[in-house]
């Protein structure tokens, strides 16, 4: 797959889960990651994003999300994600980043 963005409902949006009835905005792959930078859950707290994350590093991605907001920072600490600060080429400035490495992701158990 060739880095770029991957838009909602593209086939390889699709085979992550990443479709219009579950999410807002964009993904973006650069090298073994998929940059989470900008999304909305439609379907709050029923396990979409926790899903994207275990497609994502199923198929052998790392994942990466840039400055996130404080309840998307709690979902990186809650999944085992580590903060890191890489260089924003195009400010010339760090930024936070929070990554999850490739094939490191184990979904948590739910309750039945």
């Amino acid at each position: 797959m060739t880095d770029g963005i991957i838009d909602l409902d593209t086939p390889l949006a699709k085979e992550l889960g990443f479709t219009s009835d579950k999410f807002d905005g964009y993904l973006w792959k650069k090298g073994n990651y998929i940059i989470i930078s900008f999304i909305i859950s439609l379907q709050e707290r029923q396990g979409n994003l926790k899903k994207l994350f275990s497609k994502i590093t199923n198929k052998g991605y790392g994942i990466k999300v840039p400055t996130p907001f404080a309840r998307m920072q709690k979902i990186c600490m809650d999944h085992g994600f580590r903060r890191t600060e890489e260089l924003f080429k195009e400010a010339n400035c760090m930024v936070e980043v929070w990554v999850k490495e490739p094939q490191s992701f184990t979904p948590k158990e739910t309750k039945k």
